[in-house]
């Protein structure tokens, strides 16, 4: 079949509509709590064969396409996270990331034999398929829900590392080779394969953050192009050694995204819409995949089954057989039991049975397709309140102020716009009772449309624009002592 370019106008044109209607969509579901997962699979689906008959059922390139935007999505997600946030609770991620996979994969594995009435092939396929979060929903929903560290952290690096060992049993199982050298061997596959991609993520990490800081390029929009590379070649080179990538990539960007790097804001900013074109690609694309005219309501009931056997036991063992080493409070447990949330990863692996044509393939993918809708459905709005409920949030911990930054690179600062809205008690402050870490400062003040160059007893009010200089490395500490008054008023650094 030939492509032309009367082929490639109508398509750029069908693209860059559904890329548009995407994006504006964002806001939409961003203010429902949903991750945007929903509208995206909605869009294929309306696309696909069932709406304007675009057919698309090539398997094997769903399941290379999928893998390709994973990679994009866990660079994404380990060049904006903070080292700093998940460092403390690195090993109840890794935990959750592997001991809390295996345990989930076995729970389930038992029950949809059992209860669903499944083989023991399609019943260990299941189980692996929908035991990893997916790394994309867990940053677009955990980051607007005020959240202690010691949970965004643990859920994050749990999203970020969990795909490996899946994707491997996966594999596996579909090739009918996951026993070839029995259950121990499988295990020392997995762990080898994981460790062995850590490994190779963090040398090509450190490696790849030293040739940057050295590297003199002609051009400042040529650093993120070299960043994702790195990312891609760190996914390429782990796979190549039969390690894996996954985890390589995750660990790389991770490490890249807090280097002091050349324009490390911009190239955080090109990587974060990357990683967002890569969710539309990926999400739509999965749609397109799915028949609804072939669910029935046979697989309607099964998925709605499995996904509360998954919620309501699976997922609560693992993360208790995970966290109890960490002596974990019980509203801790239950919140990050609740927060396991799926999205595109059951997808994408649910291809790799259907790719290797595995008997009863198409019926598992639309059953994890459902599953996935209904879990989203009921977890992301519902994250919120569950927090609160449980008590590892309050209100105080509300966004009181509104930070927003842009990078200084040439003087290795940021500059932080802060709104103070009316639930801030850093209205009546004055400048000089801020207290803000050394070398940070308050530059301008804009209210009521007119700039202020603000002095020491300078006062704050409500609906106040506020500009602060802060060194890049004191950029945590500058936003942590402007949260704190917000939330305490000028009192916080004795109350503290």
């Amino acid at each position: 079949m030939t492509f032309d370019v009367e082929q490639l106008d109508q398509s750029l044109l069908l693209g860059s509509v559904v890329v548009l209607v995407a994006i504006v969509a964002v806001r939409f579901t961003s203010v429902l709590g949903l991750p945007s997962l929903l509208l995206y699979l909605a869009l294929g689906v309306i696309l696909g064969e069932s709406g304007l008959g675009i057919v698309f059922d090539d398997a094997q390139l769903a399941h290379a396409l999928g893998f390709a935007a994973l990679v994009v999505i866990l660079a994404e997600g380990g060049m904006t996270t903070r080292w700093s946030d998940i460092r403390p609770v690195m090993r109840t991620g890794a935990l959750l990331a592997t001991l809390g996979v295996a345990v989930s994969i076995v729970i389930m594995t038992v029950l949809a034999h059992y209860v669903l009435g499944f083989g023991w092939e399609l019943s260990v396929l299941l189980a692996a398929v929908t035991a990893p979060t997916d790394a994309a929903a867990v940053f677009s929903v955990l980051r607007r829900v005020p959240l202690p560290r010691r949970l965004t952290g643990a859920l994050e690096a749990e999203s970020g590392l969990n795909d490996a060992p899946t994707v491997l049993l996966v594999t596996l199982v579909s090739q009918g080779d996951a026993l070839d050298h029995g259950v121990l061997g499988f295990v020392g596959i997995v762990t080898a394969e994981l460790a062995g991609g850590v490994v190779v993520g963090g040398l090509i990490g450190l490696a790849g953050a030293r040739l940057m800081r050295g590297a003199a390029l002609p051009s400042s929009g040529l650093y993120p192009l070299a960043v994702i590379t790195i990312c891609v070649l760190t996914y390429a080179g782990a796979a190549a050694l039969h390690t894996s990538g996954f985890a390589a990539v995750y660990v790389a960007a991770l490490i890249l995204g807090n280097s002091e790097l050349p324009h490390r804001g911009a190239t955080r900013s090109f990587i974060e819409g990357l990683g967002w074109l890569s969710q539309i690609g990926l999400f739509v694309m999965l749609g397109l995949l799915l028949s609804p005219a072939r669910i029935d309501g046979t697989q309607i009931l099964q998925a709605v089954v499995a996904g509360f056997l998954l919620t309501v036991v699976a997922r609560p063992v693992s993360v208790w057989a995970s966290t109890v080493w960490e002596r974990t409070s019980w509203p801790d447990m239950a919140f990050m039991s609740w927060a396991g949330l799926r999205g595109a990863v059951p997808i994408v692996l649910a291809t790799i049975p259907l790719s290797e044509g595995v008997d009863g393939a198409g019926t598992l993918f639309q059953i994890v397709f459902v599953l996935v809708v209904i879990d989203t459905l009921v977890t992301g709005p519902t994250l919120p309140w569950v927090a609160k409920r449980l008590g590892v949030t309050t209100a105080g911990t509300v966004r009181d102020i509104e930070i927003e930054a842009a990078p200084l690179e040439r003087m290795a600062a940021d500059l932080l716009e802060i709104r103070i809205t009316k639930r801030s008690k850093m209205s009546g402050v004055e400048v000089g009772e801020l207290r803000l870490p050394p070398g940070a400062s308050v530059s301008l003040i804009v209210r009521d449309g007119e700039i202020k160059v603000p002095e020491r007893r300078t006062v704050l009010r409500q609906g106040d624009d506020v500009l602060v200089v802060t060194p890049r490395k004191q950029r945590l500490a500058t936003e942590e002592r402007l949260k704190a008054v917000s939330q305490r008023g000028r009192l916080a650094h004795w109350l503290d």
